[in-house]
C-alpha cells in the first residue's frame, strides 16, 4: 500500500528528520552535539567565516547553548565523530567502518590513480616525514612548486590530500582551521578500524541515503547513494534495490500530494510521520525550550534541506546568494 501525505506534512518530517523541527532538539556540550549529529547524519565543513561557519550555523540550529569548541573537543579530543570527503562533512565516528569502503574507491579514479603512479617517491617522503615529526599540516612542507590543483599550490599538500580523502590519513586536529593529519589507525579509536565488507557498506549506505532527510524520491535516493558509495548505480540498480526493500517490508512507498515521483520513507519511522501527518509532533522530536512557533531557527547556507535547490523542492522557491553588487550589498534572490 501506498502511504499519502501532504505537502505541508512533508517538509516537517523532513524537518523534524535533520532535527530542525519543531525548535532545538539538543542540549548543549559534546554529547548533545553527537546527538544532533547522528540525528542529521552528516554536517557538511565549509572554512568560509563571516558571521560563522556553515557547520557552526548548523548546528546552532540544532543545539542549545552550541559552542564550537564542543565540536573540536568532540572530533579531535574525544573521537566521537571525524570529517571526511570531496565535499566534507562531520560524521559520527561509528561509520568509519563503512566509509572505509569508498575510501578505497576512490584510489581507482583514474585522475588518484595517475597521481599516486607519478607521485609514488613524495607520496613514500610524506610518509616518513609524518613517522617522524608527527601531525603535520600543508604548511608545514617545504613543498616542491604547484601540483595542479585549485587545492594547493604545492604538490605535497596534494599528495597529503590524496592520502586523506583514500583513507590513508585521517583529520587528527586543526590549526586555525587547517587540518593537520595523522595516520588514521592513530587517530580512529580501535573499535573502529575494522573496514566493513563491500556488502555490507553498500546496505549501511542505502538506508543512509534513505533516512537521511526521512522522505526521498527514488531518483534521488540513488543519486545520493551512489554519491556514498563513490560508484555509478545505474536505472535497473536503483530500482531493483528500492523494490527489494520494498519487498522485505524496511521501506514504505509514499505519495506526496503535488508531485509526480514517488517518495520512500524508512517503515520504521512510518509511525512518526503518520503522527506529523495527523498535525502532531512525535514525541522524540520535542523541542528543549522554545518552538518554532515561538523562535525562528536559521537555516546555514549549506542546510542540507535547502542547498543545492532543495529549497525550491522542498519549499516551494529558490534561495541562492548572488554576486556582490558594485556597492557591496550582496543580492539574495528567494
Amino acid at each position: 500500500m501506498v502511504m499519502e501525505v501532504s505537502q505541508q506534512a512533508r517538509r516537517r518530517f523532513v524537518l523534524g528528520s535533520q532535527g530542525l523541527w519543531p525548535g532545538r532538539r539538543f542540549t548543549g556540550g559534546p554529547a548533545g552535539i553527537r546527538a544532533a549529529i547522528r540525528q542529521a547524519g552528516l554536517i557538511q565543513v565549509d572554512p568560509l567565516n563571516v558571521i560563522a561557519r556553515s557547520h557552526d550555523l548548523a548546528l546552532h540550529a540544532r543545539v542549545v547553548d552550541y559552542r564550537p569548541e564542543d565540536l573540536d573537543r568532540l572530533l579531535y579530543v574525544e573521537r566521537q565523530a571525524f570529517d571526511y570527503g570531496g565535499t566534507v562533512y562531520v560524521l559520527p565516528m561509528e561509520e568509519l567502518p563503512y566509509w572505509r569502503v569508498p575510501m578505497a574507491r576512490r584510489r581507482n579514479d583514474p585522475r588518484w590513480a595517475a597521481f599516486a603512479k607519478q607521485q609514488d617517491a613524495l607520496l613514500t617522503a610524506v610518509r616518513q616525514e609524518l613517522r617522524r615529526r608527527g601531525p603535520l599540516g600543508a604548511r608545514d612542507f617545504a613543498g616542491t612548486g604547484k601540483a595542479g590543483s585549485f587545492r594547493s599550490t604545492k604538490d605535497s599538500s596534494l599528495a597529503l590530500y590524496y592520502l586523506w580523502l583514500t583513507g590513508e590519513l585521517m583529520t587528527h586536529s586543526r590549526r586555525n582551521f587547517e587540518r593537520i593529519y595523522y595516520f588514521w589507525d592513530d587517530v580512529a579509536p580501535a573499535k573502529y578500524q575494522a573496514a566493513a565488507t563491500e556488502a555490507e557498506a553498500e546496505r549501511f549506505f542505502a538506508t543512509k541515503a534513505l533516512t537521511l532527510i526521512g522522505l526521498v524520491s527514488g531518483r534521488d535516493w540513488a543519486r545520493r547513494f551512489s554519491t556514498f558509495v563513490h560508484r555509478s548505480i545505474d536505472r535497473a540498480e536503483a530500482r531493483w534495490r528500492l523494490a527489494a526493500m520494498v519487498d522485505a517490508g524496511v521501506v514504505t512507498p509514499v505519495r506526496v500530494a503535488g508531485t509526480k515521483d514517488l517518495h520512500y520513507v524508512a517503515t520504521d519511522v512510518v509511525p512518526l510521520l503518520e503522527e506529523v501527518a495527523a498535525g502532531g509532533v512525535p514525541a522524540p522530536w520535542r523541542p528543549v525550550g522554545t518552538d518554532t512557533d515561538h523562535e525562528v531557527t536559521l537555516l546555514a547556507p549549506l542546510e542540507i534541506v535547502s542547498a543545492r535547490g532543495r529549497a525550491l523542492e522542498l519549499f516551494g522557491f529558490e534561495c541562492r546568494r548572488q554576486w556582490p553588487l558594485a556597492g557591496g550589498d550582496d543580492v539574495v534572490a528567494g
